[in-house]
């Protein structure tokens, strides 16, 4: 296929658009900072671009076969919740105003419910300095479960996914959907690179059309 990645230079998106790229995917990376990318393939073009304007999205995105969104202003920024919510949308509308179905986002694991009507992010426990960026993710993700053009999908990750998860690629994981999913310890894990090899499952394989999944281990 043809990818448009947002955000290939991020933790999670340096991950996708390696995944991508070793399947014998074209991808056009949309960063904001080209440099970042040192990767050479003649599979891929970079191409630097202001995500929260939606016009400029949409030229970028235009003749794609599918647009993935690993868009984040940064865990440290202290307006990630205003400006992921508008970069969130703007990529969105552009994605619509280009013509492209395909629509994939990577949001955050906040909004997996734990309990019955309880979700992770208001958990007690919950760390306060991951709150805001949790807080939008789940806020968006209400936006888009009201989109019926597009053919999204939204991927929560598994509880624990930091750069201490030291699994590897393994190609192993399980999916769920509203609630996390525990391995017999308990526990909610998945590396980076596996949660690259779901998203890119999920876009050659369409099991989750309009819905949002979960993988763990």
């Amino acid at each position: 296929m043809k990818i448009a990645l947002i955000g290939a230079s991020g933790f999670v998106g340096s991950h996708l658009l390696t995944e991508a790229l070793l399947r014998g995917h074209t991808v056009t990376a949309i960063v904001r900072h080209p440099e970042k990318i040192t990767v050479q393939n003649p599979l891929l073009t970079v191409v630097q671009g202001d995500v929260l304007q939606d016009n400029v999205v949409a030229s970028l995105v235009a003749g794609h076969d599918a647009v993935i969104s690993a868009y984040n202003p940064g865990w440290h920024n202290p307006n990630i919740h205003d400006e992921f919510l508008a970069g969130a949308q703007a990529i969105q509308r552009g994605v619509k105003k280009a013509g492209v179905k395909r629509f994939i986002v990577v949001g955050g694991a906040g909004s997996l419910e734990i309990a019955p009507g309880l979700q992770l992010v208001d958990a007690p426990d919950f760390p306060a300095e991951w709150k805001p960026g949790a807080l939008a993710a789940r806020e968006y993700l209400n936006i888009l479960k009201q989109e019926k053009e597009l053919d999204w999908t939204f991927l929560s990750p598994a509880i624990v996914m930091h750069p201490g998860v030291k699994t590897g690629r393994t190609g192993q994981y399980r999916t769920g959907t509203d609630q996390p999913v525990f391995d017999d310890k308990h526990v909610s894990t998945i590396s980076v690179e596996d949660l690259s090899i779901a998203l890119l499952d999920e876009l050659e394989n369409k099991q989750f059309i309009q819905k949002r999944f979960t993988v763990a281990y």
